[in-house]
Parts: C-alpha cells; sequence; structure tokens
C-alpha cells in the first residue's frame, strides 16, 4: 500500500481571493529570478505591476504550482525551481502557457501540493461524489481538516473554496464578484469541473489533451514520492489513492491503463505492465524524477 505522506505547514489564504491569471506565473519566476527578495520589499507591487494583494497572490500562486521555492532557512528569499525556469524564461518551453499541455502539468503540480495547495489536494484526492455543491465541499474540508489535526476557521474554509472552484470554473455562471475577482483562471480551459447554477461535477474519464508525457511525468513523480522503497505499484494504487494520477486529473480504469500500456513503450521510460493473481502491476528497476524530465523534454523539445 502505498502510503499518504503526512501534512506539514499548510497555507490558507495566501492567494488573496485571486485565482492566477495569464502571465502570472511568468512574472512570478521572471521578477524572482532577477531579485530573490522581490516579495519582501515595500515597491514589490509597483515593480509588479498589479495591485497589492496582486503581488501577495502571484508569490501564493507560484509557491502553490511548484515553480518558485523558499529556499532553507531563508524565507525572506524566493527563487525559480528547475521546473519554473525550464518552462517560463524567456526562451523556455511555454512561457506564455500556450500549449493544453502545460495548463494540465500546473494542475498536476497545484493537486499534488499539500502545503499551499492543500484543499486543491483534499478534493482532488479524496472527495469521491462525481456531483456537488459548494456547501458539501465546506463540509468535507471540515471533516478531513479536524481528521488531520488542522485548525482554520469556518471563514477560511468557505474562502478556500471559493478560490478552489473559481480556478476551474468560468466567472461568466456567477454573479455578484468584483472586476477584479472575475476574469478566468487559465485552468478553466481543462473543463474538470462543470457548473449548472449551484450544483458542480467532476469531468470524470478520459482526457483527450492531456498528452502521454504530461500524464508519464505526473506518474513518475508519484511513484518516487510513495514508492521509495518499492520497485512495484498495483494499478488500482495509480488510480484510486490519494495523490494519484487517476484521482488528480479524475481518469477512468481504461483511460489510465491505455497510458500505462503506452509508457511501457515509451523511450527511456523503464516501467513494465504484468499481471500477477488477477491483478495488474507496474514494475520498475531503477526510476527516478529524471525519467519524468525526459518525457517533459520530449514533449517541448
Amino acid at each position: 500500500m502505498t502510503t499518504d505522506q503526512s501534512f506539514s505547514r499548510p497555507h490558507f489564504g495566501g492567494h488573496e481571493k485571486f485565482v492566477f491569471r495569464q502571465g502570472w506565473l511568468k512574472k512570478a519566476v521572471d521578477f524572482a529570478l532577477e531579485d530573490p527578495a522581490i516579495f519582501n520589499q515595500e515597491d514589490a507591487f509597483v515593480r509588479l505591476g498589479v495591485g497589492k494583494n496582486m503581488a501577495t497572490s502571484i508569490r501564493y500562486w507560484g509557491l502553490a504550482t511548484g515553480f518558485l521555492e523558499e529556499p532553507s532557512r531563508r524565507r525572506d528569499y524566493i527563487q525559480p525551481t528547475r521546473l519554473g525556469k525550464a518552462l517560463l524564461v524567456d526562451g523556455g518551453w511555454d512561457p506564455y502557457l500556450e500549449d493544453i499541455g502545460t495548463l494540465w502539468l500546473i494542475h498536476w503540480q497545484l493537486a499534488s501540493n499539500r502545503e499551499q495547495g492543500l484543499v486543491w489536494y483534499l478534493i482532488f484526492s479524496r472527495y469521491f461524489d462525481v456531483e456537488f455543491r459548494k456547501e458539501q465541499l465546506i463540509d468535507f474540508i471540515e471533516r478531513q481538516l479536524i481528521h488531520i489535526g488542522l485548525r482554520t476557521t469556518s471563514a477560511m474554509i468557505e474562502r478556500e473554496i471559493d478560490v478552489f472552484l473559481r480556478t476551474y470554473t468560468s466567472t461568466q455562471v456567477r454573479q455578484g464578484l468584483s472586476p477584479e475577482e472575475s476574469l478566468d483562471c487559465p485552468l478553466v480551459e481543462l473543463g474538470l469541473i462543470q457548473q449548472n447554477e449551484r450544483v458542480y461535477r467532476f469531468d470524470v474519464g478520459r482526457k483527450p489533451t492531456l498528452r502521454l508525457e504530461i500524464f508519464g511525468f505526473a506518474l513518475i513523480t508519484y511513484l518516487c514520492r510513495h514508492f521509495q522503497t518499492r520497485n512495484t505499484a498495483t494499478v488500482d494504487e495509480c488510480i484510486y489513492h490519494p495523490g494519484s494520477p487517476g484521482q488528480l486529473f479524475k481518469l477512468d480504469d481504461h483511460s489510465v491503463m491505455d497510458y500505462l500500456e503506452k509508457l511501457e513503450t515509451a523511450t527511456k521510460v523503464n516501467l513494465r505492465l504484468r499481471e500477477a493473481a488477477g491483478q495488474w502491476q507496474i514494475y520498475w528497476q531503477e526510476l527516478s524524477i529524471d525519467n519524468g524530465w525526459e518525457l517533459l523534454r520530449n514533449y517541448y523539445e
């Protein structure tokens, strides 16, 4: 069995009620590369060309998507990650988020982040109803936080749920948002959550725009994170377990099997499918995040 690792240093509210917008993540990487102390400067919002609360939000989303990181013991500094630089600097793989694969990659980075993206992780990993209302998500998150020993206010939970829903659904179907809050997040394009008035629904099943290389990077990241002492995992663990690609991408079992069969023949990806005692399993001898990076390089280059 894979273990759902402990939750440490969760963050609530750093987004200042804003979803990230087109250009924000590149802005975060570019400015942090130029000045690691940018987000601690009084004039940061002026230099970033946004409102003061938006500057705080840009920092949050850079961390939540894994494109920025805080060097250990230097929380006043922030720097682009390997992925942030590879993807978003000028001349990078996709600095302006023009490829749908990049949006799937960003979603994976956010929904698998149990510190800055805890609510995203819990809902995609542990909430199993396909159809739901906002109030049901609030109740679910309240119970989940109690279960893992975290405390926050009901108002904060509702605020997190509001931002979560706006990450994936268009503001065109909602009323009462300020102009600053009414711009859609790029992840709306993924269509992961559909809305009909006050009822929401996950799009579970095949994802035609989720490319094999992006799925492969996510799978290898998942296996390296959760199976450090093993060289095998069941296919069910890759579909149904918390933090798995099947859960975070809302794929059905047929779709995951299709990806796994194709990955088995992918260049330099040492994954093999075998059936044992009526159960499909994935085997590998040596596996590291570099195998996932090779897939990303092949996809973008």
